[in-house]
């Protein structure tokens, strides 16, 4: 669990959460928090995987509790917006660490950006169309990359502070505040930190292959996983304001390249090839699931039959991969990374609050269904609670960015009616 969280998101949110935060503790304690959601958020989910055993995760509890247009509108939105839209943002991310060494006194130019994320989103297409075993191959090889990049942070950090190199750190300059920031920029500040912490229901597509007959590892997993990543995206940011004052991080436009170019010296080449091996790993592996996702959806009759069809020799699912990169590189032409992370998070929190709204709803229509995990109701209540915060303030704070993917979403309404129901 924790490996499928910990990816290319946390060499891109600090940035967006220290913006909306207004300063370093509050950042912090955002982070901090951030981790907490996601271990509500888990273990619920963990109650749904074991109550309703079906692969598919979020997809198979929605179409379960509510109906077919609620799993439809939730495959929309997994298709349309949240693995094109966080596909968009790591190839910009990955195209920004690669060209800062290059343009190191400014920000990369808008179309070099561009054009190297596409290139790489193109090139992965086409590794994947060709071949599985390549496609999982890259995946195992550059997951290298992200965990060199954050142990070097993380252990250069505690080099510094055990120098007394901590001073953006202390209670005095920590929560020296540059604007007060207001209800709505908490709210987006956590929906940057949340893009980060992504991943946290992985666990539910392989739940058949984890329980044991009580169905206690899942739980044991999340109880080390989450603290684990909060852990590991804690002191991470807590590492970058050893090196830069919150100024410096916010003017960079890829904080381990900066880092590394105050600390690490000669050695500094060694973050931007990491984060660009970690985020190479990331696009290469949310094209895989993507496109799995909608061949499965296809399978089911939800999406166009051609997306099921797969490559009679390479047994790739070419269609489908097609689709999952030309909604891509729609989505890289529309925005800028943080925007697009505000656009992402705010619809993968409605459809995560959504799934847990029905955890509820199960418990009042079918009270007596074996339940090999219960969780207690306060902590689907307390997710709910945060949930609704979220949304409310996000969408006051971002309200066109926030709107656009709701009403994406509702353009699925007259697709299931017209060409699924």
């Amino acid at each position: 669990l924790a490996g499928n969280i910990i990816g290319s998101g946390i060499f891109i949110s600090p940035k967006g959460v220290l913006e909306h935060a207004g300063s370093v503790g509050l950042a912090l304690v955002i982070w901090v928090l951030g981790g907490g959601v996601a271990a509500l958020g888990s273990l619920c989910y963990a109650e749904l995987g074991v109550t309703i055993p079906k692969s598919g995760g979020d997809y198979s509890y929605v179409t379960e509790i509510f109906g077919g247009l609620a799993g439809f509108l939730l495959l929309w939105s997994a298709v349309l917006i949240m693995y094109p839209t966080s596909l968009a943002v790591i190839a910009l991310t990955f195209s920004n660490y690669v060209l800062q060494p290059v343009f190191p006194n400014c920000i990369p130019p808008y179309n070099a950006s561009r054009i190297l994320s596409m290139v790489c989103l193109l090139l992965l297409t086409w590794v994947n169309s060709s071949s599985v075993r390549w496609a999982t191959r890259i995946q195992d090889i550059f997951t290298a990359g992200k965990l060199l990049a954050l142990t070097l942070i993380i252990v250069v950090g505690f080099i510094q502070i055990f120098k007394g190199n901590y001073k953006e750190l202390t209670p005095s300059n920590a929560f020296n505040f540059w604007m007060t920031p207001t209800v709505g920029h908490l709210a987006l500040a956590f929906l940057q930190g949340s893009f980060a912490f992504s991943g946290w229901n992985f666990l539910n597509y392989v739940t058949e292959e984890l329980v044991d007959p009580r169905r206690q590892n899942l739980p044991r997993a999340i109880f080390i996983s989450i603290p684990l990543v909060t852990f590991v995206y804690t002191f991470t940011n807590i590492a970058y304001f050893t090196a830069m004052s919150p100024q410096e991080l916010l003017s960079s436009n890829a904080v381990a390249v900066t880092f590394g170019e105050k600390l690490l010296g000669y050695f500094s080449w060694v973050m931007p090839v990491s984060v660009a091996l970690s985020t190479f790993g990331g696009i290469n592996g949310y094209l895989f699931t993507s496109s799995r996702l909608c061949f499965s959806g296809a399978r089911e009759g939800h999406l166009p039959s051609l997306l099921a069809m797969i490559h009679v020799k390479n047994c790739t699912p070419i269609p489908a991969l097609l689709v999952c990169c030309l909604t891509t590189l729609i989505i890289m032409l529309v925005g800028d990374t943080y925007t697009l992370i505000n656009y992402v998070s705010f619809i993968n929190y409605l459809c995560y609050g959504v799934t847990i709204i029905g955890l509820i709803v199960l418990r009042w229509k079918k009270p007596k269904i074996f339940r090999p995990i219960k969780v207690n109701l306060l902590i689907p209540i307390s997710y709910l609670a945060f949930w609704a915060f979220l949304l409310i303030f996000s969408l006051y704070s971002e309200p066109i960015v926030c709107g656009v993917g709701l009403i994406i979403i509702l353009t699925g309404v007259p697709v299931f009616f017209l060409g699924v129901y």
